[in-house]
């Protein structure tokens, strides 16, 4: 685990990269880095190539190569960037804005793993502890989220 730098405020640890199905809102993958390690760099390690598109904000912009490379027939919605130098483009900004609506589904997930399952804090040292913590909460999530459809499925 290492220490990165936002603004000026310092943080140690790790990220939760998740890739989430935005319709059943149900995690096909996860991958735990180190906390200064990019956001698009572990892209492909997200991707299955099964994906129609692909929703990120705007750490992913300039990923369309990886993109068409790990899913050949998703389509890139990626944020694009909509302020260069002093002039704002509104077209851009507004097509992210749409973009956002179904990002938003996908924090959703986030808000199960951190209020219900208490997954705020790390609780031990080194990467891969934590990590198996991650893929663990991951897959309580995915039960918690598909509890009503699996209690349909059960015999009475």
């Amino acid at each position: 685990m290492h220490q990165t730098k936002k603004g000026q405020q310092w943080y140690f640890g790790m990220k939760a990269h998740v890739g989430v199905d935005s319709k059943t809102k149900i995690i096909p993958t996860a991958v735990a880095t180190a906390a200064n390690v990019a956001d698009s760099a572990v892209l492909p390690d997200l991707l299955r190539g099964e994906e129609t598109r692909v929703w990120g904000d705007q750490a992913y912009r300039g990923q369309t190569e990886v993109i068409r490379e790990c899913s050949p027939q998703a389509q890139d919605c990626t944020h694009r960037r909509y302020r260069y130098k002093d002039r704002i483009d509104e077209v851009e900004r507004a097509k992210n804005r749409t973009k956002s609506t179904v990002r938003s589904k996908v924090e959703h997930v986030f808000a199960v793993m951190k209020l219900k399952f208490g997954f705020v804090k790390l609780r031990y040292r080194g990467l891969k502890k934590n990590a198996t913590q991650l893929f663990a909460v991951c897959a309580l999530v995915n039960l918690y989220l598909a509890r009503k459809k699996l209690l349909l499925l059960a015999p009475a």
